[in-house]
């Protein structure tokens, strides 16, 4: 998708497509600056060897709940990592990569994990909680899958908009925390990046689910909404 001086490419974190889609378009487009869905912490997270090393120190910052979220969520893109063969974010390192190796600059333009996790320990219901656990249960004792595709590729419009109506049915405030509000925030980095390199092409490699939403909001004629004020991401 393009839109002004951007070019979007929708991936999947633990897809093999997105690896040789992020190469692909590198190579075409030949951007001045790459975005990323990514702040500073987890680009350092994602590149260091001692990457899934557990801080319990973190909890203070981010809440309880949080930290287990992120605990579970990463444990699950790992398992689902395995069984298609490459490590969660493996798009991501090979972009960071090329752009070093090419002199490429790099923007990173999604909010403090931090910050999101505080957020997800504060909106949290008991409800949700009640219905991941419910869902997990029947994840693990049946086969029958609501809804289905490939692991291996980046999921169609159609498969991502069943699993974000979905998402939005069974636990409203992950969604508002994880989806709508990071969207707000990566929409308005996206936003201020833009003025400042409108001769520049930029090319915005982001997770699928968030590329429709993301486009249409840098449309609206004011973007104030974000959780991440006062952060530099360039690099």
């Amino acid at each position: 998708m393009n839109y002004e001086n951007l070019v979007f490419l929708g991936t999947s974190h633990i897809a093999k497509q997105s690896l040789d889609a992020v190469k692909k378009r590198i190579e075409e487009e030949k951007p001045h600056i790459i975005a990323l869905e990514l702040d500073r912490k987890r680009l350092h997270a994602l590149m260091s060897k001692t990457q899934g090393k557990i801080d319990l120190k973190i909890i203070k910052h981010i809440g309880l709940k949080g930290f287990l979220f992120s605990l579970l969520g990463a444990w699950a893109e790992r398992k689902l990592g395995k069984i298609v063969g490459v490590a969660p974010g493996s798009e991501m390192k090979q972009a960071v990569r090329i752009a070093k190796r090419e002199n490429i600059k790099l923007a990173l333009i999604d909010q403090d994990i931090e910050i999101t996790l505080r957020r997800l320990s504060k909106e949290l219901t008991w409800k949700e909680k009640w219905n991941f656990l419910a869902d997990l249960i029947k994840a693990v004792f049946t086969r029958n899958k609501e809804i289905e595709f490939d692991l291996t590729t980046v999921p169609d419009k159609k498969v991502i908009g069943k699993l974000i109506s979905r998402l939005k049915e069974r636990y409203p405030n992950i969604y508002k925390v994880l989806i709508e509000e990071r969207n707000h925030v990566i929409a308005d980095n996206i936003n201020k990046l833009m003025n400042l390199n409108k001769d520049k092409k930029i090319l915005v490699i982001l997770g699928a689910g968030h590329i429709d939403d993301v486009v249409e909001l840098l449309k609206e004629p004011t973007i104030s909404f974000s959780f991440n004020i006062g952060q530099n991401n360039n690099i």
